[in-house]
């Protein structure tokens, strides 16, 4: 049916009594785009049937736009599991466009100073829906390499940016992340509604979120959110290292100049000056 429809838009893209001279779209560029749209709701990746299932559009057409996709690096197949996910030249177009946000203009030289100071990995990242995307990833050259990157998508109910970004979040927000699934990693890892409901509240009562080993085993993180000028949190920070690098007076230590460093950011955003308030988190 959506394939259909497509193709009455192609014939006629103005609509009804629409102008013949209207410029048309290009269907192949539309379902290559559909595609990717639907790669990024899925961290796992998707197989070709599931592509045909959810797109409804021919097995025979999503079959050679994956395999263009994948020639030109855009896309990598999992050949265990059959499924495919973006590929590196994918995350090289996406990490040229995150540079251009005005956000990340305005924060790095606070994130790499962060950096600097801590000698500890540093993140900046967004809402997305129910997941924090990465838009900034400094890595220390004082600490062990942490696996992210920018454009890396992370849950929300486990890691110090995701609990920063939703600290904010009403029952009612909260209960639709929670139908979602809460994907456990480990034992550490928060996996019902009421110990995410408590962990928020702390993140809420402190002014900054931890992940302690929640998504990954022997890594530490505090996440503090960042304003705009409406008040409003549009973006979290965090240090990231390995838990006998974040432990105790150190973590006190970090955890404020985390704070500091979001603060600044902030004010220059055109946060109003409302000190050790959470304002609320708009949901993507």
């Amino acid at each position: 049916m959506r394939y259909r429809q497509q193709e009455l838009r192609d014939k006629n893209p103005a609509g009804p009594g629409g102008s013949a001279a209207a410029t048309k779209s290009v269907p192949a560029v539309e379902r290559a785009l559909l595609i990717f749209q639907e790669l990024s709701k899925h961290g796992a990746g998707v197989t070709l049937s599931e592509l045909v299932r959810r797109l409804g559009l021919p097995r025979s057409s999503i079959h050679c736009h994956l395999l263009t996709l994948e020639r030109l690096g855009y896309l990598h197949k999992d050949e265990e599991t059959g499924r495919f996910l973006f590929g590196l030249q994918f995350f090289s177009l996406a990490n040229r466009a995150v540079a251009g946000l005005g956000l990340r203009r305005i924060s790095g030289p606070h994130l790499y100073a962060l950096m600097r100071k801590t000698g500890m990995t540093v993140h900046m990242g967004v809402l997305d829906r129910h997941e924090a995307v990465l838009i900034e990833a400094i890595d220390s050259p004082y600490s062990s390499r942490i696996g992210t990157w920018v454009g890396r998508r992370m849950p929300v109910h486990c890691t110090a940016i995701g609990k920063a970004l939703i600290a904010s979040w009403g029952d009612e927000q909260i209960e639709r992340l929670i139908g979602h699934g809460l994907t456990r990693y480990n034992d550490n890892t928060i996996a019902s509604a009421s110990s995410l409901k408590a962990h928020l509240a702390r993140t809420r009562e402190l002014g900054y979120s931890v992940d302690d080993e929640e998504e990954a085993i022997g890594l530490r993180c505090i996440g503090v959110p960042v304003r705009d000028g409406r008040g409003q949190i549009v973006a979290a920070i965090s240090v990231a290292g390995r838990t006998d690098q974040i432990d105790g007076e150190r973590f006190a230590t970090l955890a404020e100049e985390v704070k500091a460093a979001a603060r600044v950011i902030s004010q220059q955003l055109g946060e109003p000056d409302v000190p050790g308030t959470l304002l609320p988190c708009v949901e993507g």
